[in-house]
């Protein structure tokens, strides 16, 4: 690894962590919702926007956990009553996830206060230019990824 790579690795490294700790304390303290619990129910909601069922393989995948930690959290989730795990109707093999009436709402009052924190904490802080530069670099990372 050449030594610019690895710089920009570690500044990588140390923002994620900055604005992660912001943004996941913000979060706590608006809607009362862990980083992960907003990020299922965002994938949820975003999912079941454009298809009939919420596998729980297909939303693991999307977030990029393993299945166990999935399920883990949709456990405390569906004791809270966040969301709920139903029989898949189209093959009867594996789960569908779905948001409750009380998920559905907790998610839509969290999610201003959410984008508000994401940008005062980061957004701000960043040029136009900055921000573009950022998106291109993650395109890059991603196409790199593709077989």
């Amino acid at each position: 690894m050449t030594r610019p790579a690895y710089d920009a690795w570690a500044a990588y490294r140390r923002l994620q962590l900055l604005v992660d700790v912001e943004v996941a304390r913000d979060l706590e303290k608006e809607s009362g919702l862990s980083m992960p619990d907003y990020e299922v129910l965002s994938a949820v909601a975003e999912l079941a926007s454009t298809q009939m069922c919420v596998r729980v393989g297909g939303l693991a995948a999307r977030l990029q956990w393993a299945h166990g930690r999935l399920s883990r959290q949709l456990g405390r989730m569906e004791g809270r009553g966040l969301i709920a795990r139903e029989s898949c109707e189209l093959d009867g093999r594996g789960d569908d996830v779905l948001l409750t009436e009380a998920g559905r709402r907790t998610y839509e009052e969290a999610t201003p206060a959410h984008l508000a924190s994401i940008d005062r904490h980061f957004g701000r802080a960043l040029s136009a230019g900055q921000l573009a530069a950022l998106v291109d670099i993650e395109q890059a990372v991603s196409a790199a990824r593709l077989p």
